[in-house]
């Protein structure tokens, strides 16, 4: 039997136009994670070695073989993060095996469920069979996925998770991770709505198709943002981040992904005394973030986000 976990994770900077080649900021969120645990069930029998590999996840009710989930025309992430790990692990004909996936991620918030289930799944595969997987690999596996849930996903949910690190990224440059000289707190706040990334990311790129020149200003704005919040991090100002937050929160709506439960969030955690709020992550649901200086205050603004309708709160150190 072999298990693994992989935690959360949440953008603090520059999501949408990272896909545009401006920078983002993001760390993981360890109060959160995604477990899987793979285990040998028998030796391989019959013409399709598919037929004798569970997939058990009792969270979204799925207790099925993988035969029965695969498809040419749709692919279920699962089949899809077991398939290409088996394959980058050179097994073609695998014994039955038995994967079980749990997770205390929110789903469709923003805080990269499906990017830690593959990576939880891809790491217990390679533990199974002993085989060693780079954290490099393991992302881009779980990139591919990434695209089932997402279209044409940043990239940047599977670089933190599987490097479990914060990092400074850059689509299709070498990953930077990024030190935090002091540690400054987070309070994430659900607003219970899924978040349709695929659809958000899609509007935007309309958008931006039907005037690059405008778009491209904005995407550069989001870029000098994101460059003054990680000189910030960098250099223990984090002062300097209320304000960047709120700055970027606003070229967000201007993107037209915010919602009216995301800024009703960011408006609560403004009046409870936050020094900056934004939504993270795909948008039009899904979680905002708050910046508390100092932790104390971090209750309060908690509880000030549940009377506004959060659903689930977080706090969480970064640092």
């Amino acid at each position: 039997m072999s298990a693994a976990s992989a935690p959360g994770k949440i953008i603090l900077f520059g999501e949408h136009a990272v896909v545009y080649g401006r920078p983002a900021l993001a760390v993981p969120v360890t109060q959160v994670q995604a477990n899987a645990t793979v285990e040998k069930t028998g030796e391989f029998q019959g013409e399709n070695w598919a037929d004798s590999v569970l997939v058990a996840a009792p969270d979204i009710g799925l207790f099925s073989p993988l035969s029965r989930i695969q498809s040419e025309h749709a692919p279920h992430p699962l089949a899809a993060v077991i398939e290409n790990t088996l394959q980058r692990l050179g097994i073609d004909r695998p014994p039955a095996f038995r994967v079980t996936i749990g997770s205390t991620i929110p789903v469709a918030s923003g805080l990269g469920s499906g990017a830690a289930v593959s990576v939880a799944v891809i790491r217990a595969l390679a533990g199974l069979f002993e085989r060693s997987l780079s954290d490099e690999q393991v992302s881009a596996i779980a990139h591919e996925v990434e695209k089932l849930h997402h279209g044409t996903p940043s990239g940047i949910d599977n670089t933190v998770i599987a490097y479990a690190k914060p990092v400074y990224f850059v689509r299709g440059e070498p990953i930077q991770t990024f030190s935090v000289a002091r540690p400054f707190y987070l309070v994430i706040a659900d607003t219970g709505q899924a978040a349709p990334t695929r659809e958000s990311v899609g509007d935007v790129r309309k958008l931006w198709e039907a005037d690059k020149s405008r778009w491209e200003a904005v995407f550069d704005k989001v870029g000098e943002v994101v460059q003054e919040a990680r000189s910030a991090i960098e250099s223990g100002q984090t002062s300097r981040l209320g304000p960047l937050m709120d700055a970027n929160h606003a070229l967000l709506q201007e993107m037209t992904v915010s919602s009216p439960e995301l800024d009703r969030l960011v408006l609560a955690a403004k009046t409870a005394g936050a020094d900056g709020a934004k939504l993270s992550g795909g948008g039009r649901g899904g979680n905002m973030l708050a910046l508390v200086h100092p932790k104390e205050k971090a209750p309060a603004i908690a509880e000030s986000l549940r009377k506004a309708g959060a659903k689930n709160v977080i706090i969480t150190q970064v640092g």
